[in-house]
């Protein structure tokens, strides 16, 4: 393999995790607050709230499956990028057909 054939670093920075997680924080804290002081009875606001979850663990299983997906796209890309590589290594333009 080639020297640019490393492990794929994190493109994201601190600051931007940093922002991600905060973001997440300051939103899960405004639903739960907007549907425990929402003025219904307290069925609703239970049905409300495994509403909630539910939209926030299908949100993390949806990035973690585009996750592994591109993960997987990358390393099929090295697989196939190995292959052309040996077969240009094995490759002698000069050696006469059938030799």
């Amino acid at each position: 393999m080639t020297s640019d054939a490393k492990s794929p670093s994190s493109p994201t920075t601190g600051a931007f995790f940093a922002q991600a997680a905060l973001s997440f924080a300051l939103s899960l804290t405004a639903v739960t607050v907007g549907i425990a002081v929402l003025p219904v009875d307290p069925w609703i606001r239970a049905f409300l709230g495994v509403g909630a979850l539910y939209t926030i663990t299908s949100a993390f299983t949806l990035a973690k499956v585009i996750r592994d997906r591109q993960e997987d796209a990358s390393v099929y890309s090295r697989i196939d990028r190995a292959r052309v590589e040996k077969l240009l290594a094995e490759h002698d333009p000069f050696r006469a057909p059938g030799v």
